[in-house]
């Protein structure tokens, strides 16, 4: 039977074909980096306060809004209430101790000091109404969540190829539409489906890269590629935002460039593997010759031989159990279901704090445009460290160490006086930094925990997971408002717990892939009760056994 890896080994790992695959799908990532953390720009909450009755407008100057509107502390800083207003101006002094205040019946006035509209001041997402902002960010986020529970079967069945246009297109069309919302209720509804868009188009992307390039370009594509463009999407997004201060035109910026990706149909390939798993042997053998050609390589004869099945080319004899595996495998087996559960709480912690931090540069000290610049840069630092991270180090003691260093960090944000903002930004962006690297280290680790049967299973278990932290995450922001330290107290808390997490988990870095549910490692806790008794019930110590393990 013959191997597919083995029948293309001949195309080489990175020739003109396997460069052009890897730049397009990357860059089709980009929009990716900017359409989900676009809500820091298009919904954050400017200065504002009750705006005054018809009858004192226009005769009552800046100066002497002390005598028409109630002062509250925020953070230190007296500023005028954003929610209550007197009913009556002062006339003495006791008068202005006894007034009555009423809410903001007449709507608000909104500082454009910083932008000229939000969703925000185009709906009056404030006071009663400020839960909406998160809402907001939560339903992108459900949708999301939606889109990785549905995009992985979508693909199977349509193709990896058809479902990242499909998505693609998806995403630009409701993010589109979405300029021209006329209601919150519109353009929550529809953020749902960019939501769903943006993650489907981002896993088939990373999917057909896989598959399309080889074992070793595929790992450099799934973490230099994919992940580096999408925080170069990131990064341009703030400077979008500089310049242009109205949130209709800033979302219309931020979509118009999706239709450029159109000619990209006619320049990257469906996965030759899909086809072989669909019995379309000639459209794959189709594919492989033209990539060959691209890369100068002559090759004659028939590429995928002895094939007796739509199903011999990808399947592994030693791999070929008949037993059909499902979600409750991942429970059944002890050392499985401690690993799964693990690793489950690990990355709903890591996706809180990620977007937590993400989409909180507009709360922190300091300008929000370089701080959401910022950001960014460390993501991209962060990535390139992560990608040499899992190179040379352990990954239970990379993920301990880096989540104990951001949780740390954000906890001695609160230490900060306010006036230190570039300390205060400093910490941040540690932590950020940390996170990042964490996000992009757990899922290598996640897949070299569970074994190859049920290894996809345990992944989207896993991912789907994490967009409970992601809808969360938004409300975090949101307590942001009251207290700018209390988001980050909380994320450093969570980090923490997950530093407990993580050493429950057992080591896998240069040990070989589990393959089947029974060669699933202990967990690290359970790890020494098991072997002891492996030894008490046999006469004698196999020689192999390391004793220094216990």
């Amino acid at each position: 039977m013959q191997d597919y890896d083995e029948a293309i080994a001949f195309l080489g790992d990175w020739g003109a074909f396997q460069r052009t695959v890897f730049f397009l799908l990357s860059v089709s990532v980009i929009p990716n980096g900017y359409v989900g953390l676009s809500m820091v720009f298009l919904a954050d909450t400017p200065q504002h306060h009750c705006r005054l009755p018809d009858s004192l407008n226009g005769t009552t100057g800046e100066a002497n809004l002390s005598s028409l509107l109630p002062v509250e502390e925020v953070d230190g800083e007296m500023i005028y209430s954003r929610c209550r207003r007197y009913k009556t101006p002062a006339t003495d002094a006791l008068n202005a101790t006894t007034r009555e205040t009423e809410p903001c019946v007449d709507g608000w006035e909104y500082s454009t000091d910083r932008y000229i509209s939000t969703i925000v001041t185009q709906w009056d997402l404030v006071c009663e109404d400020s839960w909406k902002g998160p809402f907001t960010t939560s339903m992108f986020f459900v949708g999301v969540f939606s889109g990785s529970f549905a995009s992985g079967h979508l693909s199977d069945r349509y193709g990896r190829k058809f479902i990242l246009f499909a998505t693609m297109a998806l995403q630009t069309v409701f993010s589109l539409v979405q300029v021209f919302s006329v209601s919150w209720e519109m353009f929550c509804t529809l953020y749902f489906f960019v939501g769903l868009g943006q993650i489907s188009n981002y896993v088939a992307a990373f999917i057909l890269g896989t598959e399309l390039l080889s074992k070793s370009a595929g790992a450099v594509h799934g973490t230099l590629g994919n992940c580096l463009f999408y925080a170069l999407g990131y990064a341009i997004m703030p400077f979008l935002a500089y310049f242009i201060r109205d949130w209709r035109m800033l979302l219309l910026a931020m979509t118009l460039p999706g239709f450029l990706y159109v000619p990209l149909w006619w320049f990257i390939p469906e996965s030759p593997r899909w086809l072989l798993s669909k019995g379309r042997v000639e459209e794959a053998e189709a594919i492989v010759q033209a990539a060959a050609k691209q890369n100068g390589i002559t090759y004659t004869g028939v590429i995928f031989k002895n094939i007796n099945s739509s199903t011999d080319m990808l399947s592994n004899p030693k791999h070929n159990i008949k037993r059909t595996y499902t979600y409750f495998d991942l429970v059944k087996d002890f050392n499985l279901r401690i690993n799964t559960v693990v690793s489950c709480f690990m990355w709903i912690i890591i996706s809180t704090c990620y977007f937590g931090i993400s989409l909180n540069t507009s709360n922190m000290n300091g300008d929000p445009y370089i701080n959401c610049l910022i950001s960014a840069a460390s993501e991209i630092v962060a990535y390139i460290f992560a990608w040499w991270l899992l190179k040379i180090a352990h990954r239970r003691m990379a993920n301990v160490s880096m989540m104990l260093l951001s949780g740390t960090m954000l906890l001695l944000i609160q230490l900060v006086p306010s006036a230190l903002h570039i300390v205060f930004t400093v910490l941040a962006m540690i932590g950020k930094f940390c996170i990042t690297t964490v996000f992009a280290v757990i899922y290598i680790y996640s897949a070299e925990l569970f074994p190859t049967v049920v290894r996809n299973m345990g992944l989207g278990a896993c991912s789907m997971a994490s967009r409970f932290g992601s809808v969360m995450s938004p409300y975090i922001v949101y307590l942001g408002r009251f207290n700018k330290e209390l988001p980050f107290i909380l994320m450093g808390l969570l980090m923490l717990v997950s530093v407990v997490l993580s050493c429950i988990l057992p080591e896998t870095h240069k040990q070989p892939l589990p393959d089947t549910i029974e060669q699933t490692q202990p967990p690290r806790c359970c790890a020494i009760k098991r072997n002891k008794v492996v030894i008490a019930e046999n006469d004698e110590i196999p020689e192999h056994l390391n004793l220094k393990e216990f």
